[in-house]
């Protein structure tokens, strides 16, 4: 195998990395969407209720973003 080849095979598999992150990203993405849409529509129906709620809101918005996050470190730990 060539230099060239082998270059071009270690920069696709770096590319194919970050793509694979950015369509991991999506979920959470649209997750964190969800959590704080519902979380301001329940505040908007029950404000007596909007401390609850709020612990509630960044409760899930912290476990969604956990999956981010893990979707960031996955591809390290399961490299080598």
């Amino acid at each position: 195998m060539s230099l060239a080849a082998s270059l071009a095979t270690q920069v696709v598999s770096v590319n194919i990395g970050a793509v694979g992150y950015g369509l991991a990203a999506i979920g959470p993405g649209i997750g964190i969407g969800l959590v704080f849409g519902h979380a301001i529509e329940a505040m908007a129906r029950q404000p007596e209720a909007s401390a609850r709620i709020q612990l509630y809101m960044w409760i899930g918005f912290a476990l969604t973003e956990a999956l981010a996050l893990i979707g960031l470190i996955a591809p390290f730990i399961f490299k080598y």
